[in-house]
């Protein structure tokens, strides 16, 4: 192993846990020498990121990890410097979920240069050194909402897409699943805007330079639940909310709740548990020397290299499969995503 972080373990979030960026505090006593692992996040603003968080930091603890967290907050500058800064400190894997991938490859040439394990979570990394990427199947992702909208609007339904920044590369083979669909199904594809950062505040940006779209539209295909929970808003605004068929991904609880209440029409449940669990489980394996051919058996190109690859499988999730997909894996307690709802607490 290399030289252990000088630090206390970073936390165990399981209660939601630490400031975002903030360093680790000096020991007061020498540790015994332990696998060192440094995470960056791109944002904690997107909830599901807090459970992949979580569950990450917990099983790496438990298999005698210490992890160290960054938190971005969607600035591609900052973790740069956060990316630095575990380069300095000789970790032995840097797990990172790319703010801007093509912002980054030279840090991770770095990285390798100096052995150190590189993990590329839920989001591809081209052009660059990466030992591991593990995500979900982002093509079915598109072809899922693609297919919902055919359930539910029939031949030929005019829909807008509101996605994700194009730094982000699990959009593009979101897009790609669905514009299959699209093309099968002759769909017309109005507009497609991206949305830099994710910030679902700039929907409200495109709406006021396309006023009247809305009104125009049979279905709205959202990159995320929060930019779903944006146009649901304003929809709402409009009178329009139910009326238009919304898709998105994550299953947030808010778009949960949106959906029983039907002004979502279905999300995308990942399971992130599973995603983060593997990825801890992985990384610690990757740094001891271990072999992972046997766990990990498909591979992506990325640019540089066939990249060892887990694919987790997703699940569409509508209200009819809302109790079946979501409550019964424990991914949101069934009161919480009901309550709302008169009489099915």
């Amino acid at each position: 192993m290399k030289k252990k972080l000088t630090a206390v373990l970073a936390a165990v979030f399981l209660l939601g846990g630490c400031a975002a960026n903030e360093k680790p505090l000096e020991a007061d006593t020498e540790q015994e020498p332990q696998i060192s692992i440094g995470i960056c996040f791109d944002t904690f603003t997107i909830e599901r990121w807090v459970k992949d968080r979580d569950v990450f930091t917990y099983t790496a603890t438990e298999l005698g990890a210490e992890v160290n967290v960054q938190n971005a907050n969607g600035d591609a500058e900052k973790q740069r410097e956060q990316i630095q800064y575990f380069i300095d400190m000789e970790v032995d894997a840097l797990v990172v979920v790319a703010v801007d991938a093509d912002r980054i490859t030279d840090l991770l040439e770095s990285a390798h240069e100096r052995k150190i394990a590189i993990i590329a979570y839920d989001r591809l990394i081209m052009d660059a050194p990466v030992d591991l990427y593990l995500s979900f199947d982002n093509y079915a992702v598109g072809e899922m909402m693609a297919q919902k909208i055919m359930e539910d609007c029939g031949e030929a339904p005019e829909v807008l897409v509101i996605a994700g920044p194009e730094s982000d590369k699990n959009v593009a083979m979101v897009m790609e699943g669905f514009e299959k669909v699209a093309l099968e199904s002759d769909f017309q594809i109005v507009d497609e805007v991206r949305i830099e950062g994710w910030r679902a505040e700039n929907v409200g940006v495109y709406f006021d330079k396309n006023p009247g779209i809305l009104e125009e539209v049979d279905a709205v295909m959202c990159g995320n639940d929060s930019l779903a929970g944006a146009v649901v808003q304003l929809l709402a605004e409009k009178r329009l909310a139910g009326k238009v068929v919304v898709t998105g991904q994550d299953a947030d609880l808010d778009a949960c709740q949106r959906i029983v209440e039907g002004t979502q029409t279905m999300t995308v449940y990942k399971p992130v548990e599973q995603l983060a669990r593997q990825a801890a489980e992985l990384t610690v394996r990757l740094v001891q020397g271990e072999d992972i051919s046997a766990s990990v058996t498909e591979t992506i190109d990325n640019g540089m290299d066939a990249v060892p690859y887990m694919a987790l499988m997703p699940v569409a999730v509508d209200a009819e499969h809302m109790d079946e997909v979501i409550v019964q894996n424990g991914f949101h307690l069934r009161e919480d995503i009901y309550m709302n709802v008169s009489g099915e607490q």
